[in-house]
């Protein structure tokens, strides 16, 4: 199916179950409630639909655009959700603060059927607290016919000849962290003189930049209004299958490989129906239909084989352990956050 008429039936399919959840809001008092809490266009809306009706509870849905925009409206008890999903560093310094439930695996009988590679991760090291939901890589996506050399290195987007043409990530931990791994540091440093070498590179780089982008980065770089970004690899992997010039690219120098994985925060109403809802999430054929729709990887085995070979066969999408050997996951860096939120803050300010 041609791209634009698939992404134009995602957009129908999308605003009909939203209309189908909103409708069955409103009647069916007796029903259970799952409220669940997830990135933007982060799930098939058809799983949504489908859970609702094996199980005979009404999901509210809501979303969020950032870590630290989840953990507030979580931390201000604002929200009673049931089921989160947020990313790797802010799982651990939820656990730290004692913001989560431990999952009761043996609720969750499709757990097994996670490959072991995206078990006991440095930020929940004993599964106690959450279970992957997607998983992948911060790459620089480009334009093949604006960008006529190979794209190895995080230096290119430092290039002066590109002035005007690059689009940066408007996030804090992408951003800093991609900068770090080009100065040869960790994307978790905490050492301050590392951390404002970093600073001094994003001002250097600033008049290069044609603007920080959220989730909209996809339709520009499709519609060819830039030759260069920093993405993620779902993100990329979008773009890619709506114009055949753009490719994408795990820099020489490493990167961040991110977990979103689902939790159970404390202020959970219904903490039976959230394990039904993440055990759900976790079978193949559901997992399959998420893989597909948003096309991020899935950390689901089962998936993985039924995938093309040129999805799966592609290292930037899928890639390998040797492929990551200079990649990290981020970590909670809650004692040193203030200096990264000031640098942060300068950078955008200036």
């Amino acid at each position: 199916m041609d791209s634009k008429v698939k992404k134009f039936f995602k957009v129908i399919l999308s605003a009909s179950v939203v209309v189908l959840l909103l409708i069955s809001s409103g009647c069916g008092g007796s029903r259970q409630t799952l409220n669940v809490f997830n990135w933007g266009d982060y799930i098939d809306p058809q799983v949504l639909k489908d859970f609702e009706e094996e199980f005979d509870i009404r999901v509210v849905y809501e979303e969020f655009d950032t870590n630290e925009d989840m953990y507030v409206k979580i931390a201000n008890n604002s929200g009673k959700y049931d089921v989160a999903i947020p990313s790797d560093y802010m799982i651990k310094r939820m656990i730290n603060e004692d913001m989560l439930i431990p999952i009761d695996l043996s609720m969750i009988s499709n757990y097994g059927g996670i490959e072991e590679r995206h078990k006991r991760l440095p930020f929940d090291e004993d599964n106690q607290y959450s279970v992957p939901y997607m998983w992948g890589t911060v790459g620089i996506l480009y334009n093949t016919t604006m960008v006529d050399e190979e794209v190895d290195s995080w230096d290119i987007l430092w290039d002066s000849k590109y002035e005007k043409q690059i689009f940066m990530i408007n996030s804090m931990r992408d951003s800093i962290g991609i900068t770090l791994k080009r100065l040869g540091y960790s994307l978790n440093t905490k050492n301050e003189r590392e951390i404002l070498a970093a600073r001094d590179a994003l001002l250097e780089q600033k008049p290069l930049v044609l603007s920080y982008v959220g989730d909209e980065m996809k339709d520009k770089m499709v519609a060819g209004e830039a030759a260069l970004t920093v993405a993620w690899s779902g993100d990329a992997a979008v773009c890619i299958s709506e114009n055949e010039d753009l490719a994408y690219v795990i820099p020489e120098e490493g990167s961040n490989i991110w977990v979103d994985s689902m939790v159970i925060p404390k202020t959970a109403q219904n903490v039976e129906a959230a394990h039904q809802f993440i055990n759900f999430l976790c079978r193949p054929e559901v997992g399959l239909m998420n893989a597909e729709y948003i096309e991020y990887a899935s950390p689901i085995g089962a998936v993985r084989e039924q995938l093309p070979e040129e999805v799966t066969g592609d290292i930037a999408f899928y890639p390998g352990v040797d492929d990551l050997q200079n990649s990290e996951v981020f970590e909670d860096l809650s004692d040193t956050l203030e200096i990264y939120d000031r640098v942060w803050t300068e950078v955008l300010a200036r």
